[in-house]
């Protein structure tokens, strides 16, 4: 299944708060890769493991699962993460990339690719559209979280 949709960090249905700047919605997302329990609350764990200077490796445990991923970073452009395949899991991706059309407008695309053909798509149409909501509803999440804790001034301190 491959999915993207636009989320704006002035969508209606998310409360109002303060603009923030492209600089904070970066440092958001790099939170979000970094400290991912921040953001999905059934994770259990998560490990950074090996760090070059653009990308970051991670173990993410969600109860007696573990998934390996390695993050991405273009700064202040993108973040993506590359899931290869792991026993039962096929690989796949996901990239949040930071969009401005216009002066502090900001926007995140939020592209996913789950690796399985057109055949398998469809039999899984079904299942898809519920896949397709839940991330939705998470990225819109994601956005919200990023901006309170701009608001909370927390990227003008060190990200620890």
């Amino acid at each position: 299944m491959q999915f993207h949709h636009l989320v704006g960090l002035s969508e209606p249905v998310l409360p109002p708060t303060t603009p923030i700047s492209r600089a904070q919605l970066w440092h958001g997302l790099v939170l979000r890769a970094e400290s991912p329990q921040l953001f999905m609350p059934h994770l259990d764990q998560c490990t950074l493991g090996r760090r070059e200077e653009f990308s970051v490796q991670r173990a993410l445990r969600f109860g007696d699962l573990t998934v390996f991923d390695t993050v991405h970073f273009a700064p202040f452009y993108s973040v993506l993460y590359l899931v290869p395949p792991q026993g039962d899991i096929p690989s796949s991706r996901l990239t949040m990339s930071i969009e401005e059309p216009e002066t502090d407008q900001l926007f995140v695309r939020f592209d996913y690719d789950d690796g399985k053909s057109a055949k398998q798509d469809e039999a899984d149409a079904f299942y898809d559209e519920f896949r397709r909501s839940a991330y939705l509803a998470a990225d819109l999440d994601t956005v919200r979280l990023i901006r309170e804790f701009a608001a909370e001034g927390r990227f003008y301190r060190p990200l620890a």
